[in-house]
């Protein structure tokens, strides 16, 4: 399916009263999940290792 194939189909299920930052959220949603299973697939992942070090210092007390 073609970037602008997903596009259509998206706004295809959006509702027909949102707003453009409405769209425009989903898009960026779509786009950042889509490259990160690129990433996932050409092997750039990060260890869950390293995740679990790193990650208390990305929750916000």
């Amino acid at each position: 399916m073609s970037n602008k194939e997903i596009v259509e189909d998206l706004l295809q299920r959006i509702p027909d009263n949102a707003s453009l930052g409405d769209i425009a959220r989903e898009i960026e949603f779509v786009a950042a999940v889509r490259q990160g299973l690129d990433e996932l697939d050409s092997g750039k992942s990060t260890p869950i290792e390293e995740v679990e070090k790193e990650l208390p210092s990305w929750i916000i007390r």
